[in-house]
């Protein structure tokens, strides 16, 4: 069913009862959620093929933009480690503007599945598939930051997209590895795994910043910097519109469908999340919506792909912030660092950018539900978590999500048709218990079949096993545990009435659910079967069964 909940921002509903004290709360939350995501924006932007600026633009852009529109009231967006590889793919294909491209046409398929209230529909993606690839995921990042963490350096005509083409040049060239590097990579990893015990005021990413900045210069270790690699600019982004041919939009399009739903996916988690932090409930149509328009923004402005960050929320939510201000003051502090303070994102260790990614990966993993599932899960369902989750390292996410859910639908139809059952009633003289209790009285010419579970494409051949013989004259069907009716279905139950018909059988249906009526109704099968043929109760239908009986015999 799709939600009707109404399309309006948290932000305008939260302002009714706002207070000073609540505005204080805010800005202390957003600029200390602020503190977080530079260091992770810049990591994940050149985690993403792109500038580091370009992450620092996602947050602002995006983050102001989902924040002042979205559906959530603690929601902090911006770039995620879940798009990473998928824009490192894109720009390595299609440049930089086949990545604004994709992004604008998925923040515009965003909006319409908020506009029409496709925002329940995301439920119906398996838990084991959004399991499945956001561990691939994780283990594509830790893949792609070997190189700098060993320091390994690639000849000039060694440029690997893919996961598998990266771990195969990482071990051509493993000889190239510099100790420096490594030694700077895990003091910076010690430091983030050890800081949140010391105290959690202060984030671990921004300390390990210092930290591998200072071995680096005090030290004089030769180990890369941001600045060896890449050109940093304070500058403000700029509006910049990307081709728009029919033949770039095709290009693109299977990406911009990626990053949709990956969007879609992660925001509304995301919001779950953060509503049983702050007792709230989240309106997922809007948020859907303000998610397409940031990355519009995001995207029209320099930015990459943004979506609802879980790390972030939780900080937000944990420093109190409870309204989209928090968010919005986030994003503004943002650009003042952007403008003051981007130039010293030079000093930065590849290192430590690959350490803090580890740990962003780490934390992204989900290793304990993905072994519970293991443990736990249906062999179905454990074949479509490893299935999706090997997909996504060896190919990429579009294909791991495309054979996931088609798969996860074969095998769900599969158990549903194992659930689908056609019974024949039992005679006297046929059963091997001929003392049980309710017994019905039922004419010799007539049969009667009870049918089980939903009667779709994948079980309607069991209505072949309906046998009839020589004298009967009325088949009975009783359709209480039918909740559901197909086009299938409906076709084999009309060559079923045909076939009968020849013979000079008639069909009385028991108690027929709503909706399977409604199948039948639309296709006059009720009308040609007979209404007086239609009855409420088996005890009814047996009646009506008993007078065809005699009335055939006169």
């Amino acid at each position: 069913m799709l939600s009707n909940e109404k399309l309006k921002p948290k932000l305008f509903s939260v302002m009714k009862n706002y207070s000073k004290k609540q505005f204080g709360q805010d800005v202390v939350a957003g600029i200390i959620v602020a503190i977080i995501a530079l260091p992770l924006s810049i990591a994940l932007a050149l985690a993403s093929g792109v500038g580091p600026e370009q992450g620092i633009y996602t947050a602002i852009i995006a983050g102001f933009l989902i924040s002042f529109l979205g559906g959530s009231r603690v929601q902090i967006a911006g770039p995620t480690a879940a798009f990473a590889t998928i824009v490192a793919g894109i720009v390595a294909t299609n440049g930089i503007d086949g990545l604004i491209l994709a992004t604008i046409l998925a923040g515009i398929m965003l909006i319409i599945m908020g506009l029409c209230r496709f925002g329940s529909l995301i439920k119906f993606i398996p838990y084991t598939i959004t399991t499945g690839f956001t561990a691939g995921i994780a283990v594509t990042i830790v893949i792609g930051q070997l190189k700098d963490f060993f320091g390994v350096v690639y000849p000039a005509d060694v440029k690997p997209i893919e996961t598998m083409e990266k771990i195969e040049a990482l071990i051509e060239n493993f000889g190239t590895w510099n100790w420096q590097a490594v030694v700077v990579g895990a003091v910076c990893l010690a430091v983030l795994i050890v800081w949140p015990y010391i105290t959690d005021k202060i984030p671990g990413s921004l300390i390990a910043v210092f930290v591998g900045i200072g071995m680096v210069k005090l030290l004089k270790m030769d180990v890369n910097t941001i600045g060896d690699l890449y050109t940093i600019s304070n500058k403000l982004p700029t509006l910049h519109l990307p081709d728009f041919s029919m033949e770039s939009i095709r290009a693109v399009l299977p990406d911009a469908f990626t990053i949709a739903i990956l969007a879609a996916i992660e925001s509304l988690l995301s919001c779950v999340v953060a509503d049983s932090m702050v007792n709230s409930r989240h309106r997922s149509n809007m948020e859907l919506v303000a998610q397409g328009v940031g990355n519009i923004g995001s995207a029209l402005f320099g930015g990459i792909p943004a979506t609802g960050a879980i790390a972030r929320t939780a900080a937000n939510v944990k420093n109190g912030g409870r309204t989209p201000i928090s968010g919005m003051v986030h994003a503004i502090v943002l650009l003042l660092i952007l403008v003051l303070l981007m130039p010293y994102a030079a000093l930065i260790p590849m290192p430590t950018i690959a350490a803090i990614l580890f740990m962003v990966a780490y934390n992204m993993c989900q290793w304990k539900p993905f072994t519970h599932l293991l443990k736990t899960a249906p062999k179905s369902d454990i074949i479509v978590l490893v299935l999706t989750f090997v997909l996504t390292i060896v190919f990429d996410l579009v294909i791991a999500i495309e054979v996931g859910m088609l798969l996860a639908c074969v095998l769900f139809l599969k158990r549903m048709s194992e659930e689908g059952n056609v019974k024949k009633w039992s005679y006297e003289d046929e059963d091997d218990d001929p003392d049980r209790l309710e017994l019905r009285e039922v004419p010799k010419q007539v049969r009667v079949y009870e049918i089980t579970g939903p009667l779709f494409f994948g079980v309607a051949d069991r209505l072949s096993e309906i046998v009839v013989h020589a004298d009967t004259k009325c088949v009975v069907l009783r359709m209480r545990s039918v909740p559901a009716l197909d086009a299938t279905a409906m076709h084999t139950i009309e060559e079923l009435y045909d076939t009968y018909q020849k013979k000079g059988i008639t069909m009385v249906f028991s108690h027929v659910n709503e909706q399977p009526m409604r199948t039948m109704e639309k296709a006059s099968f009720v009308e040609k079967v007979g209404t007086e043929n239609f009855c409420s109760h088996i005890d009814t239908a047996l009646v009506r069964a008993r007078a065809i009986v005699e009335s055939a015999q006169e």
